[in-house]
């Protein structure tokens, strides 16, 4: 997968057919796994994000601003029917009945869920070090913390994590 500048980019590469949003996936997964260690993702959503991008790719031409856009939300946004701890263990096995707003504009948008991410506990911090799933590490220079409540935020960490930047 090429390192995409924008998602009219992406776009433009989707509607050529030069790519699809089942490899972009595949891609990602396969970045998730190799950078386990990082400690970026508490839940990776394989295959329901393979089972979106196959219905995304079906669609003749992107159909949403975010169309295949693949994204990880913060583990303090309700996301229906997914687990929601706050990366605390008070809400351990907690499943939300509901989506928040922005998860459903997101899937509205066209954009593609992969996973639930690493966080201060209950989203109160900066450094991304108090998390029951123990903190998450720097994408680009493990020895420094990686910022920010949710630790992949950071435009240095995310890039260096996934290798693609999105405008």
């Amino acid at each position: 997968m090429p390192d995409f500048i924008s998602i009219a980019q992406y776009h433009q590469d989707l509607k050529a057919g030069n790519i699809s949003c089942l490899s972009t996936v595949e891609t990602y997964l396969q970045k998730i796994e190799a950078q386990k260690h990082l400690n970026a993702f508490v839940e990776v959503y394989a295959d329901e994000a393979r089972n979106r991008a196959k219905e995304l790719d079906l669609l003749n031409a992107p159909q949403g601003k975010l169309h295949g856009v693949i994204v990880g939300i913060k583990d303090v946004i309700c996301h229906q029917g997914h687990q929601v701890t706050a990366a605390s263990h008070i809400l351990n096995g907690f499943t939300s009945i509901f989506s928040a707003t922005a998860v459903e504009r997101l899937l509205s948008e066209g954009a593609i869920i992969i996973g639930r991410l690493n966080c201060d506990e209950f989203a109160m911090g900066s450094t991304n070090e108090n998390s029951v799933y123990g903190k998450v590490l720097n994408a680009a220079d493990e020895t420094r913390i990686s910022g920010g409540s949710s630790g992949v935020g950071g435009s240095r960490t995310g890039r260096a994590l996934y290798g693609i930047a999105w405008k």
